[in-house]
């Protein structure tokens, strides 16, 4: 009795053309499931067991309210002018002097628009582009982990090699940066940070950014602050890397629009700080992409101008963490008040009391989600973690606190060992 076997398929005949950047021959090929595949599957197979049990999606990473009225106004206006139809380029004035204002309004930081500001389609793309300004084969780019990848992502795609800086709670979520061997500081083009930090929500200090502007002059390398949370600050004064005394000779900040404004899928940010290194930027900008749609610059713009806006989300925000801050600790997790971000970062429990053991951090979000339909985003980078974010979506503060007492039910039924 003979068995049918699978035919055979072919490679396409471009298989041995893709760059080695991306995998080379084995391109497409590779079995390897990611992370947040993973709990997209985790969150299938909770729905299909548990059809009439809501899902307590904590691993959202974006804002869950639309753009403020006023702005979305704006924006009704603009597209209708018929001077915004054409390419943007490298920016509208318009922009770059709001993100001034805003920058002196806030950090006291005085920029001239026209040389030491540029807008960027979203952050995201800064991270992409900055490595093209600096990385020739063999440099080194320092990044903490965890933490955003794409600026690593794209050294390495320009032939440059990746020094991962762990964030331990013993250094308070701070790189050790008196860690790195002195062979690859003499290779380093770029350090990146982010602070308040993502995922771990902790804020860098004064005399920590003083530290690294004067490490930066010593060893002779670029910095690049993430900003993305800043005006999502819970503890204090937002901080910005540039009013650090001599930091604008040693690097730049990337400032989005999303995290504070509530302006996720607009994509618009900026790029501020050193106007050789902005310019640079722009360069590599310029052969990347035609810029934003103007109209989208000019409600960006309005709400640069508009401090009430930000206001309202961080204080909605904060006040969802307090409320899950509140409920972890209760359920027995080692949590506290992060300084800031919508995102709190716990670590993960070890297994439950009927004797579900979690290796790592991913075991335990498979469990939370199939067992119990509560999502979180694992860490496995530098110990094993759980992200919990509050941009779950809730129309009232009365769904808020229903929420969270669902979520505190679920969790203490549990019974996590540590």
């Amino acid at each position: 009795m003979s068995s049918a076997t699978e035919p055979e398929v072919k490679d396409p005949y471009f298989q041995s053309l893709f760059a080695d950047r991306i995998g080379g021959a084995n391109y497409g090929k590779s079995t390897e499931i990611y992370k947040f595949e993973k709990i997209k599957r985790a969150k299938r197979n909770a729905l299909a067991a548990h059809p009439d049990r809501q899902l307590l999606d904590f691993g959202i990473g974006e804002n869950d309210a639309m753009a403020d009225e006023a702005v979305r106004q704006v924006m009704a206006t603009e597209i209708n002018q018929p001077e915004n139809r054409g390419y943007a380029d490298n920016g509208v004035i318009e922009y770059k002097q709001a993100a001034a204002r805003f920058m002196k309004r806030h950090f006291d930081v005085d920029l001239d628009p026209a040389t030491q500001i540029n807008h960027c389609i979203g952050s995201k793309p800064a991270y992409a582009m900055l490595p093209a300004c600096f990385i020739n084969p063999g440099d080194v780019t320092l990044m903490t982990v965890p933490g955003y990848p794409v600026a690593g992502t794209h050294t390495r795609y320009y032939g440059g090699d990746v020094f991962r800086l762990p964030l331990l709670k013993e250094n308070d979520f701070l790189p050790d940066l008196d860690s790195v061997p002195d062979d690859i500081y003499r290779r380093t083009k770029l350090l990146v940070l982010n602070y308040p930090n993502s995922p771990t929500g902790r804020l860098a200090t004064p005399e920590f950014f003083e530290k690294v502007v004067a490490l930066a002059k010593e060893k002779e390398f670029v910095v690049v602050h993430d900003a993305a949370h800043i005006l999502l600050t819970f503890d204090g004064k937002p901080t910005s890397f540039l009013e650090t005394p001599g930091a604008m000779d040693v690097g730049v900040e990337v400032h989005s629009m999303s995290k504070g404004y509530d302006m996720i899928g607009w994509r618009m940010g900026f790029v501020a700080g050193h106007p050789r290194i902005v310019s640079a930027f722009a360069d590599v900008k310029d052969n990347s992409d035609s810029g934003q749609f103007i109209a989208t610059q000019k409600a960006a713009a309005a709400a640069l101008d508009d401090d009430s806006i930000p206001a309202r989300i961080m204080a909605k925000y904060q006040r969802r963490m307090e409320k899950l801050v509140a409920v972890l600790k209760d359920c027995g997790f080692d949590c506290e008040m992060p300084g800031g971000t919508y995102f709190l970062y716990t670590p993960a429990p070890k297994g439950t009391e009927s004797g579900e053991t979690f290796d790592k951090a991913e075991d335990a979000t498979r469990f939370l989600i199939e067992q119990l339909g509560v999502v979180t985003v694992p860490w496995d980078d530098a110990g094993s973690y759980l992200r919990f974010s509050v941009t779950y979506v809730a129309d009232s503060e009365a769904d808020e606190d229903a929420l969270m007492a669902e979520t505190k039910r679920r969790l203490s039924e549990a019974k996590f060992t540590r």
